[in-house]
């Protein structure tokens, strides 16, 4: 598997050309994949709002999906989320490289994901190819972030490896792997947290991804990409505090 970071020109809030930052890349071959940070897609939809004017907790408990208020982390510096059945830090909403502004997410990932990708497909006359938008996440217990997909769109997100057998004939039960996520994080680590003005990655030489020409539609439930909180391995945790509903980014 090979990662490309792609250098771009600064991508300016309020609103941007998407359209035009994608111009940077140059080439792509058929197969390949391409990672869009969520900042410069958000940026391009001018899903931007002055800091001034508005208290940042008041636009998480906006835009998020369910919250705990502040008092809850640790120094009180951000606030736990749950967006797009995404637990995240502040509903994705960043202030860095931002110039006075505060960042959200997308408003339909999912769309904006399938956009690009026709885009894509079309100016360089692929028929197969992916396209991750990517954003920032912790891991429990550890320091240092890593990259995720709040998006995806041109493959199927799972390597199923259920009712195969490991090395010593054991079956499989349980295991499948998140390839829209690992993906996202090798192109973050490419694509760098800073001033590295690189909002965009090629991935290529990828063997395993199965690409589809419209959205993923699992066969049944245990096929899904995502899980409900209930049958999720940390729904003990996330059941445990006293979350408030937030408006989920409704108007």
């Amino acid at each position: 598997m090979e990662v490309k970071a792609i250098k771009s020109r600064k991508f300016l809030p309020p609103k941007d050309d998407l359209w035009d930052l994608l111009s940077a890349i140059e080439s792509l071959k058929e197969n390949s994949l391409v990672a869009v940070t969520s900042k410069v897609v958000a940026i391009g939809e001018g899903r931007c709002v002055p800091m001034v004017g508005i208290e940042k907790d008041e636009l998480v408990a906006k835009e998020a999906d369910k919250y705990l208020p502040r008092k809850l982390w640790p120094n009180g510096l951000t606030m736990y989320t749950i967006k797009n059945n995404l637990l995240v830090a502040a509903a994705g909403i960043d202030e860095s490289n931002a110039k006075g502004f505060y960042i959200l997410w997308p408003k339909n990932p999912e769309l904006s994901a399938k956009n690009i990708w026709e885009f894509l497909k079309k100016r360089f006359k692929l028929k197969n190819l992916g396209v991750i938008i990517t954003d920032s996440r912790v891991t429990p217990l550890r320091r240092g972030v890593l990259g995720m997909a709040i998006s995806y769109y041109g493959f199927k997100p799972l390597k199923d490896y259920r009712g195969t057998k490991d090395l010593f004939g054991r079956s499989f039960e349980m295991e499948t792997t998140d390839i829209p996520d690992c993906l996202a994080s090798a192109a973050v680590l490419e694509m760098g947290e800073g001033a590295e003005c690189q909002p965009l990655a090629v991935i290529s030489d990828v063997p395993y991804v199965e690409f589809i020409q419209e959205k993923y539609n699992p066969k049944n439930p245990d096929s899904s990409f995502e899980i409900s909180e209930k049958e999720d391995l940390f729904y003990p945790f996330l059941s445990s505090v006293p979350w408030k509903k937030g408006a989920g980014g409704k108007d």
